[in-house]
């Protein structure tokens, strides 16, 4: 358990998201986010050299990642200041925002900042020389497709994880339609009023096109709504599987920013001093083979127990839930009302732009609390290589 990591109230932000080839396809991720995080501080009149250090979360390489840490730090005005690279697929945002928390914990630094960037779109082809290949022909990677195809050590597609997962738990087609009805119902309550909802953490990105033109992008791009006559009309992507397109999330684009420093300076910083945030515990967990969903439960029991806390005393659940079927085995697992997690929005609806994706839920999670006068807050999500992580907030 955590207990002295704390995040100001409104000390973060979330670009809107935005579906693969759109406004944000041919941005440099992390040279984006920095800009992105640059432009924040300079909104909220903070000087980007009192950040100790600087944890970007990123999962797709994009060019001259190498220095991710230290050069995004540099363009985001803080330079002299140190950082690293985070990447654990979809547990990134979850183990980076945690990793802060556990440096301002261990008086390691006193004012951190987590960039989480990521652009699926366009995503890069690697090669690698194969002497002994047919005709010396290479070897080749197609960073994000080929990887989302295939787990090299479960040996399947990540489709194929949710339906092993909805076969086991009796996870019907009808349970995934509704699921995604309900999510996209909750998304809908984000957008009400004007986005009123979102527009209490989404900052606008700003893409420039040329010399004399820049477009600004206020709101998630590429989001389809559906209907249950729609949804019913689409085909499994599997044979005989419980999801069809439209209960899947998609690949997006976009970046998220979250300062973590001290009680004292979140004190300072905070919209609201009287609104704490404090980062209380992690929980991990890794399932067998090709089961991928499974191992988000087990995961969010660790964090609960980390925090020795019980389901009953959560104010508010976020997941990142890349398959209906994931939050409908969470629920079954822990006892929880599948309907009521995921207020205002998640990944299943809005897209997955990998890394920032765990953040946003995170700070909509936030938001929601903050409105209800506080509580606790878990975020669960599973990742690559049949793993989860789930992080819990005291808000309040």
């Amino acid at each position: 358990m955590l207990t002295k990591a704390y995040i100001p109230y409104r000390g973060y932000y979330s670009t809107p998201f935005v579906r693969w080839q759109g406004s944000l396809a041919n941005e440099h991720s992390i040279v984006l986010g920095a800009n992105t995080s640059r432009r924040f501080f300079e909104s909220k009149g903070w000087d980007p050299k009192t950040i100790e250090y600087v944890l970007v979360g990123s999962t797709i390489y994009q060019k001259q990642w190498f220095y991710s840490g230290p050069w995004a730090a540099g363009m985001m005005g803080a330079a002299g200041v140190p950082g690293v690279l985070v990447s654990q697929a979809c547990s990134t945002s979850t183990f980076a925002v945690y990793q802060a928390g556990m440096g301002i914990e261990t008086g390691l630094f006193g004012n951190g900042w987590v960039l989480l960037a990521d652009r699926c779109s366009n995503g890069p082809h690697a090669t690698w020389p194969n002497p002994s290949g047919p005709g010396g022909q290479m070897i080749s990677e197609d960073w994000v497709m080929d990887n989302f195809g295939k787990d090299p050590w479960a040996g399947g597609a990540m489709i194929q994880t949710a339906e092993n997962v909805s076969k086991e738990h009796g996870v019907t087609r009808a349970e995934c339609d509704a699921i995604t009805l309900r999510r996209q119902e909750q998304y809908q309550d984000g957008l009400a009023n004007d986005r009123e909802f979102q527009k209490r953490y989404m900052f606008p990105v700003e893409v420039q096109l040329s010399k004399k033109k820049t477009i600004t992008v206020a709101a998630d791009e590429g989001v389809f709504p559906s209907t249950k006559e729609g949804l019913a009309g689409l085909k499994p992507v599997l044979p005989d599987g419980a999801h069809t397109y439209g209960t899947q999330t998609f690949p997006a684009d976009g970046n998220c920013g979250v300062l973590v420093t001290t009680r004292e300076k979140a004190k300072e910083l905070s919209a609201d001093p009287k609104m704490e945030i404090r980062i209380v515990s992690f929980g991990f967990a890794r399932t067998k083979k090709a089961f991928m969903a499974a191992a988000v439960a087990p995961s969010a029991q660790m964090a609960l127990d980390n925090a020795g806390i019980k389901v009953a005393d959560l104010g508010a659940i976020k997941t990142h839930n890349p398959f209906a079927a994931n939050d409908i085995v969470m629920a079954k697992a822990m006892g929880l009302d599948a309907n009521a997690m995921n207020n205002f929005g998640s990944s299943l609806i809005y897209g997955h732009p990998q890394a920032p994706t765990g953040a946003r839920l995170m700070i909509e999670g936030i938001e929601e609390l903050a409105a209800k006068g506080g509580g606790y807050l878990l975020f669960s999500g599973c990742a690559a290589g049949d793993t989860a992580a789930s992080i819990v907030f005291k808000i309040g």
